[in-house]
């Protein structure tokens, strides 16, 4: 039987995060260049946030370029940020009525990549059905450290005072501050680890790890990652009964 037959139509996660791992390594296992692996993956990415918006997932948030990937070798950088200016289209939001967000360090974004992203965020802005959020020159070190500059820069002009500084006022600060907490976190490719990825947001996600290297990534182990995170029980700190006490 499929995943998404065996799935709950009425407990899909409202927010799902994907780490996008294995494009090279895709790209080894088959004879090819990595370039041709990170090409791949991009229609990958078009294939699941269609799959996402049918499922009826609300948020959809794609780990897509980190601040450690600016380490990688020039040439690699180049082809992946002009696969990003090549693919980021509007077609596809417009016809699944997707709105486009970005979080992360666009300062260091390449010119034309930069314009091309404002653009297509502002055209998509009005799309009510889904949110397709890739986060790009991200990590979670320098975007808490980015929340905790900008709270001081607060105190420090009076508008807040050090003991009003909360779980909520962090939070309101960090770039993902316009949606909610992922409820499933899906690792692909194999490793097991956050790599600096939404690890203040990820406190109580259900994380997901498979084998399967994200160009290889479809809509039936988009399926079998939600089966999995509804089988589990979300207890946040309470217990197996306080849980059922309390729907």
């Amino acid at each position: 039987m499929l995943y998404e037959e065996m799935i709950d139509k009425q407990r899909i996660p409202t927010h799902v995060a994907i780490i996008m791992d294995g494009n090279g390594r895709w790209a080894e296992s088959h004879g090819l260049e990595r370039p041709e692996g990170h090409a791949a993956g991009v229609k990958t990415v078009r294939r699941i946030v269609e799959d996402a918006v049918r499922l009826g997932i609300r948020y959809l948030t794609l780990y897509t370029f980190s601040t450690e990937n600016w380490k990688r070798p020039d040439k690699e950088i180049k082809i992946l940020m002009n696969l990003l200016l090549q693919n980021i289209e509007e077609e596809i939001f417009m016809k699944n009525n997707v709105r486009f967000r970005v979080i992360g360090d666009m300062e260091r974004i390449p010119a034309l990549v930069r314009g091309r992203i404002k653009a297509c965020i502002k055209a998509t802005e009005n799309n009510t059905r889904s949110d397709l959020i890739i986060a790009l020159s991200y990590s979670s070190r320098w975007e808490i450290t980015r929340a905790a500059r900008l709270i001081a820069e607060d105190v420090r002009s009076g508008l807040i005072k050090a003991e009003d500084i909360s779980e909520e006022l962090i939070s309101s600060r960090l770039e993902t501050s316009f949606m909610p907490d992922p409820d499933l976190m899906i690792r692909t490719g194999g490793e097991m680890r956050l790599s600096n990825y939404m690890m203040w947001q990820a406190s109580y996600s259900e994380l997901y790890f498979t084998d399967v290297f994200w160009p290889d990534f479809d809509r039936e182990e988009l399926c079998k990652a939600i089966y999995s995170y509804q089988q589990r029980e979300r207890r946040y700190g309470m217990t197996s009964a306080q849980v059922t006490e309390s729907k």
